[in-house]
């Protein structure tokens, strides 16, 4: 009778433990509030070497100039005097816009953010293939003459069409072109064209890949309870991204200024583009 009554007190315990257990991770879970806001600070990197010498730059990378240090230092230290503080930080993989997280959180009192700054390659600038870092001038040109004009004709259309639209012409031209340009290339060395180099990018695909992450971004922000998140990251691929969210998102015809902050709101399953092109953190300490 006695060892009946030992091993019943044992399975109670163990009944115990085991429905503890559940309660917790039920607790756990719980707390993932999958309807929580969420705010991505979505910045453009600092004006680099490339951008001052008029060189195409998607992939390829370039260390921010003393001017592009100045202004991420001026949008650190504007978001400091705006009280914006940050739970976490997401970059793109290229160095320029991980530099420009670096100085912009280091002015704005939030260091420590960068000991767990993450990076992730589908935040990268548009993708130009073999017509990286080539004089923009140049790149231009092939594009217009594709599309059956001279580069001022097009020029001009940018204004009328707006930027995402030419972004979008552009991207999807380049893409036809550098495919022709990386067979010529294949058949020359007698190797494979995919062998070559990466091909340009369609506009779509950047759409895709950015959506991606900023859905990644999102979901993680909600699963641990965060609610501002800075993104640094790149003109073409920014404008893209809000314009895909957003159709009427407010774009300039002449693209996004180096450390603009466009600001995405996420709550109940839906974006919302609240800002673009914002150089209000800028130009508060200037």
């Amino acid at each position: 009778m006695k060892k009946l009554c030992l091993k019943l007190a044992m399975m109670a315990v163990a009944l115990t433990i085991i429905t503890g257990c559940k309660e917790n991770v039920s607790s756990k879970t719980s707390k993932v509030d999958k309807n929580a806001e969420v705010t991505i600070y979505l910045t453009r990197h600092g004006k680099t070497m490339l951008n001052t010498t008029d060189r195409s730059q998607g992939w390829i990378d370039a260390p921010l100039t003393p001017a592009g240090v100045e202004i991420a230092e001026y949008l650190g230290k504007g978001l400091k005097a705006e009280k914006v503080t940050f739970d976490a930080v997401y970059s793109s993989d290229s160095g320029r816009a991980v530099e420009t997280a670096n100085i912009a959180l280091k002015n704005s009192g939030q260091e420590d953010l960068l000991k767990n700054l993450k990076t992730d390659k589908r935040l990268r600038e548009v993708n130009f293939g073999t017509y990286e870092g080539m004089p923009n001038e140049e790149m231009w040109t092939a594009i217009a003459e594709k599309q059956g004009k001279t580069l001022d004709a097009f020029q001009a259309g940018m204004a009328k069409d707006g930027f995402v639209n030419t972004i979008k012409g552009f991207a999807d031209t380049l893409h036809e072109l550098d495919k022709a340009k990386l067979e010529e290339l294949a058949q020359k060395n007698k190797v494979p064209a995919a062998d070559v180099s990466w091909q340009a990018e369609d506009y779509q695909t950047v759409i895709a890949r950015s959506k991606s992450a900023l859905d990644d971004i999102v979901k993680d922000a909600q699963k641990n309870g965060q609610k501002n998140i800075l993104v640094t990251s790149h003109g073409m691929t920014i404008a893209a991204l809000v314009s895909s969210l957003d159709e009427k998102a407010p774009v300039p015809a002449t693209g996004l200024k180096n450390a603009s902050v466009s600001k995405i709101t996420y709550k109940d399953g839906q974006y919302k583009v609240a800002t673009v092109n914002d150089l209000t953190y800028v130009e508060k300490d200037k």
